[in-house]
């Protein structure tokens, strides 16, 4: 279950909320966990997303938005892999080093969004390997800080997400049918990503007992995914089915909340009626 802000948090929402507690997540992707906290809680827990924010095009991004939407737009079906690791945590220089390498070693096509703490002068060339750009000038796109994450995920060129799996990365990518491919960081993520294994959503970056990254194992594991090869096809397959699963399901779902909700906000009138 969804969680970023610590247990204590979430338990907290919990015990203080009234008798139905609203959660964005779906019956297909935590059905059985929907059900369990609505036991333990002994409260209506409803599932009412996927939400996916909005894509708000500005004035400001809308120049470096169409760039990159250009440079997919000349790209295979299925051919680029979508890199980003969110935005409340920073990538350090030996991790950047390994991921390039291993971007480099898959031989794919990709979009990488690296973001630097707030008011941190990073000169993005001193922390990459030494030639990268030059090398994959061909084949890769670096983004400084943010990226139009929604219309990058729902590009048809776009064949795999390399993310840190926080929540909101999962829904979206699984709303536009994007196999993930999880490197998992802190917090709720590792939980996140298991639960997307058990999904068959993703296939997730193993590192190893030191919590190293292995360059040759990560570029592997993104090929299969993008290259639907050893285990990457069924991911594919499963997310195909979860995302139409979702939106066949989703309009039905959220007014069955909607009515529910409105059900109870009229009992409660008429109990505040009779009480006075």
């Amino acid at each position: 279950m969804n969680n970023s802000l610590g247990p204590n948090v979430a338990f907290n929402g919990v015990e203080k909320s009234h008798d139905i507690i609203l959660i964005n997540t779906c019956n297909e992707i935590e059905g059985k966990y929907v059900d369990y906290l609505s036991t333990l809680s002994k409260k209506e827990v409803i599932p009412v997303g996927p939400l996916i924010r909005e894509m708000k095009i500005t004035m400001e991004n809308e120049g470096n938005d169409s760039k990159i939407i250009t440079w997919l737009d000349k790209k295979d079906e299925s051919s680029c892999v979508y890199v980003s690791f969110g935005s409340e945590y920073f990538l350090s220089k030996e991790e950047i080093e390994e991921i390039a390498h291993s971007l480099e070693l898959s031989e794919l096509n990709f979009i990488w969004v690296l973001r630097f703490p707030l008011g941190e002068e990073t000169n993005i060339e001193n922390v990459l390997p030494k030639g990268f750009l030059d090398r994959v000038k061909e084949k890769g796109v670096i983004v400084e800080k943010w990226a139009p994450q929604a219309r990058i995920l729902e590009h048809t060129s776009v064949g795999g997400f390399l993310c840190h799996c926080g929540w909101n990365s999962i829904l979206e990518s699984l709303h536009f049918g994007v196999p993930l491919i999880t490197m998992p960081m802190h917090l709720d993520q590792h939980t996140h990503s298991r639960m997307a294994v058990e999904l068959g959503t993703t296939m997730e970056v193993v590192r190893d007992e030191n919590g190293k990254l292995n360059r040759e194992e990560t570029a592997k594991v993104i090929r299969n995914v993008v290259m639907e090869k050893n285990g990457g096809e069924s991911v594919k397959a499963k997310v195909r089915e979860l995302r139409n699963k979702i939106r066949e399901k989703g309009e039905e779902e959220f007014d069955q909340v909607v009515t529910r909700l409105l059900h109870l906000c009229t009992n409660n009138k008429q109990y505040e009626h009779k009480m006075t």
